[in-house]
């Protein structure tokens, strides 16, 4: 995995990127971020662009890159965290939900948190509208 080079690399550049890893003290979980800047629209271009994303995620974590890259960090429960800045569309939705509910059982959580520009984040939960 490489990390971000640009501020707002071309989504095709970003599937191998995972944007920051950061340990959460307070849930004592290894932190991956993946972050969505760009609309959703729907598309099912953008929907396999974001399962391509999610699939590098959790080859990182699963495949023992990560382990090499950071062995204690890598000894913690794992939390995939995506950050957009706009609200994901139904589509975009159902996708991460069915993403959210399939790593579940490897242990790995996946949460939404919607940050619109000079916004309070809104988390998006499994079954549950954005705020």
């Amino acid at each position: 995995m490489t990390a971000s080079g640009s501020e707002h690399p071309s989504r095709e550049s970003r599937v191998g990127v995972i944007d920051m890893i950061a340990h959460d003290p307070k849930a004592d979980e290894a932190v991956l971020v993946m972050n969505e800047p760009g609309p959703w629209d729907g598309s099912e271009q953008r929907l396999l662009e974001l399962q391509e994303r999610f699939n590098a995620y959790v080859s990182f974590l699963v495949d023992g890159e990560f382990a090499e890259w950071d062995p204690n960090l890598a000894q913690k429960r794992a939390r995939i965290e995506v950050r957009c800045a706009h609200v994901p569309d139904a589509r975009a939705i159902d996708l991460l939900g069915n993403i959210h509910d399939q790593l579940a059982h490897q242990e790995i959580k996946v949460e939404v948190v919607v940050k619109p520009a000079n916004a309070n984040p809104a988390r998006i939960d499994r079954g549950q509208s954005p705020r």
